[in-house]
Formats: C-alpha cells, structure tokens, sequence
C-alpha cells in the first residue's frame, strides 16, 4: 500500500513540474500562467499584427507562441536539447501530427515535415539540438510570412 502511495504521489508531483505551453489554435491567456508554472519569464514582442510570446524553460528549451490580434496561437517554434511535449505545443493539432507522420516522407532520419492544407509542421534535430515550427495557415494574420516562425 505504501509503495503504491508513493507512486501516486511521485506522479502526482511529476505532472505539476511539467512544463505546459499555449497549445497551436488555443488562447494566448494561458501564456502567462505557463511562464509561471515554469517558473520563467513570458518575453512579450508585439509585431504588426500579431505578437510572439517566448518562454524558456529550465531544461533548456525554448517555445515561441505567435498569437493574433484576437488572442488565439496560430503557430508556434521551438528549439533546444530536446523536443518540448509535441502533444502539449500541439494542442487539439496533436492528431494532425499523429496522422500526419504516418503518411509523410522523411527527407532524412533527422527531419520530419508535414504539409497539409489545415496543419503545417517541421521538426528537425539530432542529440541535443532539436528545433521545429507549426502553424495553422487559414489563421495566419495578413501580411504574415511563414519565414518569420522561428
């Protein structure tokens, strides 16, 4: 009983270290509250038309949420030792991911892209160098370039 108590409480514990990201099509609110449960600064640059809200975790990665004038996460990047919780980045687009992996061709073992017309995803890496962007195209702003997703 104890052993199992123990498990419990561990993963309890485990999940509430975890970092937490704005998912991809998700609200920016959530932003600050993330900078927060990882303990670190939310750095804010506002753009025309659509401001980046960068968090650096404590592991060493970094996530860049691009979020529109109405609020909402129309792309997000990364890059660092290891990938972020693609799943958590992702949001509800997880099973785009999912699906499309599945399906896409591999230009090489280290890179993975995915091109369809609702989801747009690369993630590039090897040992200790990961980097990525995803992006919604029908929620990008006017005037945005894909370029700048970085």
């Amino acid at each position: 009983m104890k052993l199992m108590f123990r498990i419990v409480i561990t993963g309890v514990l485990a999940l509430a270290v975890a970092p937490a990201f704005a998912a991809l099509g998700g609200d920016a609110d959530s932003v600050r509250s993330d900078g927060a449960s990882m303990k670190s600064a939310v750095r804010v640059t506002a753009n025309a038309g659509f401001a980046v809200h960068e968090i650096a975790s404590p592991a060493g990665v970094v996530v860049r949420e691009f979020v529109d004038a109405s609020g909402k996460v129309f792309a997000v990047s990364w890059h660092g030792m290891v990938n972020p919780d693609l799943r958590q980045v992702l949001g509800n687009y997880y099973a785009h991911y999912e699906q499309g992996s599945l399906t896409a061709i591999h230009s090489s073992h280290r890179q993975l892209a995915i091109s369809r017309p609702d989801f747009m995803f690369v993630n590039t890496g090897k040992q200790r160098a990961f980097s990525g962007h995803a992006w919604v195209p029908a929620m990008l702003p006017a005037n945005f370039s894909t370029d700048d997703i970085k």
